[in-house]
């Protein structure tokens, strides 16, 4: 084979390709060849045309290589960032999740200690009221004692009297007579006691009314 030109093979061989790219080359940019002996050769010229093609589609195939690469990356670093945001605002919301739960367990035991306290509260209240109902209960009692008490003085006072005014008092006839037989202060003694008496009932029945309408009062 002359030194002046190559078969495709030898030219593919020397660029480091393979046949098929170099016939590529060719055909894309119309690049002349020649034919000795049913092989197809190239001149000097179709060499260093298809030698520039060469280097300029590998260029431009590693430019296009790094772009893609340097996409990669990006689209890499994209979604590695992406990912990592996503934790992030996953991990904020966990944490978000975790305070607001711990917060409403806290407020639930606030909630719950109030609760207690309340129900503390109105037990002691409860027991109180119980303690003052027995108090007052008791209290009633004795007044109610008391009063039958004095409503049997009373009726004894009453019946006293009546028995002092159920006395006959002498006419006028035999008061003349009777005054010279009766000491004076036995007449008098008689009358204060009717007067005693009479206070006693008097302020008897005052107490009963004060009484009453205290417990009127009271229940009303």
């Amino acid at each position: 084979m002359s030194k002046n030109v190559k078969t495709i093979k030898e030219l593919a061989d020397e660029l480091g390709t393979n046949k098929t790219r170099i016939s590529r080359i060719i055909n894309k940019n119309s690049i002349p060849t020649q034919k000795i002996k049913n092989k197809i050769v190239l001149e000097d010229n179709s060499v260093s045309l298809i030698r520039q093609y060469f280097k300029n589609e590998t260029q431009q195939q590693n430019e296009t290589q790094q772009q893609n690469e340097t996409q990669r990356q990006n689209e890499t670093q994209r979604q590695n960032e992406t990912q990592q945001q996503n934790e992030t605002q996953q991990q904020n919301e966990t944490q978000q999740q975790n305070e607001t739960q711990q917060q409403n367990e806290t407020q639930q035991q606030n909630e719950t200690q109030r609760q207690n306290e309340t129900v503390s509260i109105l037990r002691t209240e409860l027991d109180k009221a119980h303690s003052h109902i027995e108090k007052l209960s008791n209290l009633l009692d004795q007044q109610q004692r008391l009063a039958l008490q004095d409503k049997k003085l009373l009726e004894e006072y009453k019946a006293e009297i009546n028995d002092l005014k159920a006395l006959k008092m002498p006419s006028q006839d035999t008061k003349e007579e009777q005054a010279n037989s009766q000491p004076q202060e036995e007449l008098e003694t008689l009358k204060e006691q009717i007067r005693a008496l009479n206070d006693k009932i008097k302020g008897q029945e005052q107490l009963n009314n004060q009484v009453s309408k205290k417990w009127y009062e009271f229940w009303k």
